[in-house]
């Protein structure tokens, strides 16, 4: 009878993690009391299908900035040794790779950069686009390196 007793505990016990793991992300509101999440991304690459990797030395350093960028603006060639992440606040971007990867960015969507990959962003609308930028660098590497010479 014990034996029973126990079984069912634990069938109940496995039935309730296995239902709190089948959850989608946004449930996990609960780990914020009142607040209400929504995933805006949830992802092993970034938006030209390179794999997500983080420095592997040296001391970590974050910098976050906005960037504002006036229509017709752009950012110049230049790569990212470091992960970057950025927000659309306002605006559109659009982001073209030197291997030919080309992708549009628009007010509220977030963008998970290239890494190492020469590219260069414009402002194809027109008013100014603004982002929120977020390099996960590491102290005394560049978050950001311009190419030398003309355009790839």
């Amino acid at each position: 009878m014990m034996y029973s007793t126990l079984r069912s505990r634990f069938s109940l016990l496995l039935l309730k993690i296995l239902l709190v793991s089948a959850i989608p992300a946004p449930a996990f509101a609960r780990d914020y009391a009142q607040a209400k999440v929504e995933t805006l991304a949830a992802t092993t690459t970034n938006y030209a299908g390179q794999p997500l990797s983080y420095p592997q030395s040296g001391k970590p350093e974050v910098t976050a900035l906005i960037v504002h960028m006036p229509p017709g603006s752009s950012t110049g060639w230049h790569k990212h040794p470091v992960p970057v992440y950025a927000w659309m606040i306002e605006g559109e971007l659009t982001v073209r790779t030197e291997n030919g990867v080309e992708k549009r960015f628009v007010k509220g969507e977030p963008i998970i950069e290239v890494m190492n990959l020469m590219h260069n962003g414009t402002n194809t609308g027109k008013n100014i686009a603004s982002l929120v930028v977020f390099y996960t660098g590491v102290e005394g590497v560049p978050n950001v390196i311009k190419a030398n010479g003309p355009n790839p």
